[in-house]
């Protein structure tokens, strides 16, 4: 069983999608994002399998929830720095976990 102590470890961020390009090279259909997650962060890399849900123009500006003290992790040929969080549809297809007010601070941490 996870402990209180064991999630205040993850780090938990806001932040706001910049850049999406296609990937090509991943085996399941995915999009690369530049997330900027504020001063202290700053900009992260992170790759997403959300291809079936949104679109590239759709994803630029919007604010997304990301653990960002995981070690980097090679997807293929791309470095994914963060783990972009979502939860399942019916489908199994990921939909974005996002805060509910565009106020949100960027960095701003989950607790």
């Amino acid at each position: 069983m996870a402990t209180i102590d064991d999630f205040q470890k993850l780090d938990i961020r806001v932040g706001k999608i910049l850049e999406v390009d296609d990937f090509p090279e991943a085996r399941k259909p995915a999009y690369k994002l530049k997330i900027d997650f504020g001063p202290e962060i700053g900009t992260k890399d992170s790759s997403v399998q959300i291809t079936t849900l949104y679109t590239k123009e759709e994803l630029i500006g919007k604010l997304v929830l990301g653990v960002v003290n995981f070690p980097p992790r090679m997807i293929g040929p791309f470095k994914s720095e963060v783990l972009t969080l979502g939860v399942p549809d019916s489908d199994e297809n990921v939909i974005l976990i996002t805060p509910d007010k565009k106020t949100s601070v960027l960095g701003g941490k989950l607790f």
